[in-house]
């Protein structure tokens, strides 16, 4: 059984995320629930076998800048992804109804996906640092009049009700999250699937037309980037790490990208090479 680090308490959408990529494997798995994100870094690096999942990106949020540079600076491998639709509920304790509610807590990314719905509901609204343990503390202290923003999955784990579902604003609320491993164990945990997506980072000189030829020689070679983002490299002024997604159908033909913008940047780094994962239908 794989051992799998995340961020959150046990519910989170982590969890949710982590099993259903294992599932897809017929693989079962064991949760070691972190506080943090650089946590769940060092356990991945501490223990050999044990896999790290990270949320990178969310559709309606945006991206998550400071998993980007932990999984940089980590150098562990990046070998899988998986994309999770992100679906609230308002959870509370049995035998409350709405007009019981007069807080509402959960995690300020979750609280602001779901603004729409709490305008209407009138309740005040309390940032705590995640969805599960949210939930997790009103059927721990038994909290008369407070619900959750959770998952379902977190609900029936503390026993609350679920008072409405799916309250989120936007319902094409995707996350993207990356599955994380040691060099050494990142090829055999990822097996025999085809590899169509690797993520890198570079940075560039200061030059005209610098990103352009990267991009350029990427596109030559029928490699498609699918996204990039920048961040500032702190302590040198206007200097930028690029993080780079791209797919492609050919692996040789990639690679020989790859070789050809390497004159072109320094600091360059493959995070990993993995098979696309594609969004669930609804």
């Amino acid at each position: 059984m794989k051992r799998v680090a995340i961020q959150g308490g046990a519910g989170a959408y982590h969890e949710i995320a982590a099993r259903a990529y294992f599932k897809g494997r017929g693989e079962e798995i064991e949760i070691l629930p972190r506080a943090r994100f650089k946590d769940v870094i060092a356990e991945v690096k501490r223990e050999p076998g044990t896999i790290g999942i990270m949320a990178i990106e969310n559709t309606i949020a945006g991206s998550l800048l400071q998993n980007h540079e932990l999984i940089r600076v980590s150098d562990l491998v990046v070998f899988g992804e998986q994309k999770t639709r992100i679906t609230h509920c308002l959870a509370a304790l049995p035998g409350q109804a709405l007009s019981d509610i007069i807080e509402v807590h959960s995690h300020p990314i979750a609280l602001m996906q779901c603004a729409d719905y709490l305008d209407g509901l009138g309740a005040k609204v309390v940032e705590e640092e995640d969805t599960a343990l949210s939930a997790w503390d009103i059927a721990r202290e038994k909290l008369v009049g407070h619900a959750a923003i959770c998952s379902r999955y977190a609900a029936d784990l503390y026993g609350l009700e679920v008072l409405e579902e799916g309250i989120e604003t936007n319902k094409r609320n995707f996350t993207r999250f990356l599955l994380l491993a040691n060099r050494e164990a990142a090829g055999e945990i990822r097996g025999k699937e085809t590899t169509s997506k690797a993520s890198i980072v570079f940075t560039l000189p200061h030059s005209e037309g610098s990103l352009s030829r990267v991009l350029t020689i990427f596109s030559f070679y029928d490699v498609n980037l699918t996204k990039i983002q920048s961040l500032p490299i702190i302590g040198r002024a206007w200097e930028y790490l690029f993080y780079v997604d791209l797919t492609f159908k050919d692996i040789l033909k990639y690679r020989q990208g790859v070789e050809a913008t390497r004159p072109l940047t320094s600091e360059f780094k493959v995070l990993g090479e993995y098979a696309a994962c594609h969004e669930e239908v609804i």
